[in-house]
Order: structure tokens, then sequence, then C-alpha cells
């Protein structure tokens, strides 16, 4: 069974800046949100740093709620963040010329035991491929509106 986190990428017409402006304000994920299952912000500062925490409405059948700390942070180029579990969502952003910024996302499990990632890769990885591929071009268009870019 494959290590190898759940990712995928794609190039925003809009600067890293308008982007990870986007990422690092936890009021923006419903907005970008690909899988459905983000519902609205909880609690949380406006502008995420690292250490921060906040929390999530979230629904997959029934609704609960979700506390994530920022794990990552490197301003305008990468956050990363957890909950209770090992697993990590990933936002790497590179200038890609022109005011365009390639935006890779990552679900990275790779800090559980190999037979963990298996079971997590079996039960949840296509949802989540699936999930990453719709959230990427909600990110650009957002990215790309809130920079004026037409």
């Amino acid at each position: 069974m494959s290590s190898t986190p759940v990712h995928s990428s794609l190039t925003v017409q809009a600067p890293p800046a308008a982007v990870f402006a986007i990422l690092a304000d936890p009021r923006q994920h419903p907005r970008i949100d690909g899988s459905g299952t983000v519902q609205g912000t909880v609690s949380g500062p406006e502008r995420l740093t690292l250490g921060s925490e906040f929390g999530m409405s979230m629904k997959q059948g029934a609704p609960y709620k979700i506390k994530n700390t920022v794990v990552e942070y490197d301003e305008d180029r990468l956050i990363a963040w957890r909950h209770k579990g090992l697993h990590r969502w990933r936002y790497e952003l590179e200038p890609a010329g022109e005011g365009a910024t390639r935006v890779t996302e990552t679900w990275d499990i790779t800090r559980y035991p190999a037979p963990v990632r298996a079971v997590f890769r079996a039960l949840f990885a296509k949802r989540t491929q699936a999930a990453i591929e719709a959230t990427l071009p909600k990110l650009a268009a957002a990215a790309e509106a809130d920079a004026g870019v037409r």
C-alpha cells in the first residue's frame, strides 16, 4: 500500500498573497470546500498563524464540530492544519510567474503507521482525492475574484 499522500495541484491566476489570504482565514473555508462537509466556522481567529486553533461545523451524514490546529506555516507559501488525528491538510503555494500561483493541496497521512495508512487509504483516499480536485477550482475562483482577475 502506498504511503504517498493524496494530493493535487492547480495554477491559480492570482498572486500567492491572495490565495494565502483565503486559506489563512477560516471563515473562508466553506467558500472553497469541495467535499461538501464544511458547514461553517465555529471559532477561531480571523487570520491563522502557526499554533492557531479554529473550530468548524462539519457534516458527513450527521453534523459534528471539529477543532483544528495550524501545525505548519510559512506566510504566502505554506499552511497546514490537523485535528486530533495525525493526518494533515496542507496547502503549498509556489509563484508561477506573472502573478500566478501553483497550489498543491495534500491530505497527508504519512505520520500514521503503515497498517493505519493502508486502512485510511482504502476507506478515504478516493473520496478525499475527489474533494481535493473539487476544492482547488473553488479556491482558484475565489482568489481570482478577490484579486480582481477577469
